[in-house]
């Protein structure tokens, strides 16, 4: 159970912040700033689920986003422990883990989704409705928490699985856009070429 009592506590006052093994990293390090993306993934996922809502949207599309939600702070959590000499991505007690389950429910849901939809003869443009607008930025700004955290990689061992899940985010929530922009006016295509 967290417990937060005190907001501040000026132990970052230096540019570095804590990781779950008490270790300390400067605030620059490519594995905080993975955790800062997936953290902004997070939040532009929040204001797509407070749009979806105004819009009437399924409340099962809400739980499934407000269950992902929670699994992006289970990824932070992921990102900020870093790998013993043995850890094979074990979760414990003491460790959250992604684990292969979750990157399993996101497929589910892309197939579930896909299987409502007309198969795509163009790439799609960013947009449509307002609700799917807000879900194609969650979309983009997971992509660079994907981009983020594999750039860490390239330094320290991260959860494979971690990177897998931000990939079939990206997929789902695009999958959900299509389906979102399918019960208003539909995808808007590109066109190539169309400003020569």
């Amino acid at each position: 159970m967290v417990k937060l009592n005190k907001i501040y506590t000026r132990t970052g006052d230096d540019g570095t912040t804590g990781l779950v093994d008490g270790s300390r990293l400067s605030k620059s390090d490519a594995r905080l700033h993975a955790i800062g993306e997936v953290d902004e993934a997070n939040s532009a996922l929040g204001i797509a689920i407070a749009e979806l809502d105004e819009d009437g949207v399924d409340d099962d599309q809400i739980e499934s986003l407000q269950r992902i939600q929670n699994d992006l702070f289970d990824l932070g959590a992921d990102i900020a422990t870093p790998a013993c000499d043995d850890d094979v991505f074990t979760p414990s007690q003491m460790q959250l883990r992604i684990v292969q389950e979750q990157v399993e429910w996101l497929e589910a849901a892309i197939d579930a989704a896909n299987e409502q939809l007309e198969p795509l003869t163009s790439f799609i443009l960013p947009g449509g409705s307002e609700s799917a607008a807000h879900m194609h930025l969650a979309r983009a700004v997971t992509r660079r928490a994907e981009r983020a955290l594999v750039a860490a990689a390239q330094d320290v061992r991260i959860n494979p699985l971690a990177i897998q899940y931000l990939n079939r985010l990206s997929d789902y929530l695009f999958v959900l856009c299509r389906l979102i922009n399918s019960t208003r006016d539909g995808d808007i295509l590109w066109v190539p070429g169309q400003s020569r």
